[in-house]
């Protein structure tokens, strides 16, 4: 997939994908903007994503893989998201369903502390706390478009 867009760009504009991102970034931003990111404690926001797996596979999350395998019979890209490759390991047989779901946990977990780490890479980040009254966090918000 990946070499297949790095041609594309290619083919299309005559530069490589690193050539075309270095012009890019050259390029002044045309509109102003805002970065709001939520964060809360770590072991909170842990214990609600285990509570939302395990909410998404009482749901169902199983058998509607199971029906997009069946009406597909290939493995597509969307199906590479968190939680779907996992499900269709298990579908599979390659893993018990303890391990499916403890693998979602642990992969999501990890998706998270990566979309944390970019947003604070990001100085422009303005964060608004997760576990704050929400009039709080509309208030900040409300400030930064002063």
């Amino acid at each position: 997939k990946r070499i297949i867009r790095v041609l594309e760009i290619y083919h299309k504009t005559g530069k490589t994908k690193t050539e075309q991102e270095l012009q890019s970034r050259k390029n002044e931003v045309k509109y102003e903007y805002k970065v709001f990111a939520i964060t809360m404690d770590r072991e909170k926001l842990y214990e609600r994503i285990e509570k939302r797996i395990d909410f998404m596979i009482e749901q169902g999350l199983i058998e509607e893989i199971k029906q997009i395998l069946e009406k597909y019979h290939t493995f597509p890209t969307a199906m590479q998201g968190l939680g779907y490759k996992e499900v269709i390991e298990y579908i599979n047989g390659h893993i018990t369903k303890e391990e499916m779901i403890e693998k979602i946990k642990g992969e999501t977990r990890k998706y998270a502390k990566r979309q944390l780490t970019w947003f604070r890479k990001n100085k422009q980040t303005i964060w608004l706390n997760g576990l704050d009254d929400i009039q709080n966090n509309l208030k900040i918000i409300l400030e930064e478009y002063k």
